[in-house]
């Protein structure tokens, strides 16, 4: 079993060097083929301990809704930041989550002393820390990762109402066979699908359907 208390090691290690004010960063959705990519960032209490919190990934979703309401309560200050698909295809999904996470940060009423990134390098007046697998060895992040994806997953339930026929509310926009078959049906929604990707790219080249509105 993982050693929990290593979520909170770049945290102490930090916090023994002065750093009192400690921001998380994380983003979800940038494999995605549909919808926005979504960019948290999350200041907890210098002294806070949840061994519930991790990797979004790793937690069930019924206990991320239960977690997100526990870390909007107890953190010192949040940001959500939504990318639209049209700004991804525009920048490409890497440019656009460095956007995001500069915008998370400016965002923050309480500034940050260091930002923990997960496995991302941005340019930023705050000092900066990439971490590879960052939601799984930093509380931090692990929180962020989940205000990330709690928020994303909503939103694109919501959108499912709007097109239940491609039933996004299942897989949130990603490549799976019931989203593709409903691509290769009905075409990709115009400024929600990312029509910069090889996948969409595909199924207009191939398809007599442009696009839907």
């Amino acid at each position: 079993m993982k050693n929990r208390a290593n979520m909170y090691a770049f945290e102490n290690k930090y916090r023994l060097k002065g750093y009192k004010s400690i921001v998380g960063l994380d983003e979800v959705g940038r494999g995605s083929w549909a919808g926005p990519l979504v960019v948290a960032a999350v200041i907890l209490p210098e002294r806070y301990h949840n061994d519930e919190i991790n990797d979004s990934k790793k937690v069930s979703i019924k206990k991320r809704e239960l977690l997100y309401d526990v870390i909007v309560k107890v953190a010192l200050d949040y940001a959500i930041i939504f990318i639209d698909p049209i700004e991804v295809d525009r920048l490409n999904p890497k440019a656009a989550s460095i956007k995001g996470m500069k915008m998370a940060l400016d965002e923050l009423k309480v500034k940050p002393q260091i930002a923990l990134i997960d496995s991302e390098i941005i340019e930023s007046k705050v000092e900066t820390k990439s971490i590879v697998k960052g939601d799984e060895k930093s509380i931090s992040i692990a929180a962020a990762s989940i205000l990330a994806k709690v928020s994303r997953d909503r939103y694109m339930e919501k959108i499912s109402e709007q097109y239940p026929q491609y039933h996004f509310a299942k897989h949130k926009g990603y490549g799976t066979i019931q989203h593709l078959k409903a691509l290769q049906k009905f075409g990709p929604i115009k400024n929600f699908h990312r029509f910069s990707y090889k996948p969409i790219q595909k199924i207009l080249n191939n398809s007599h359907i442009t696009k839907t509105l």
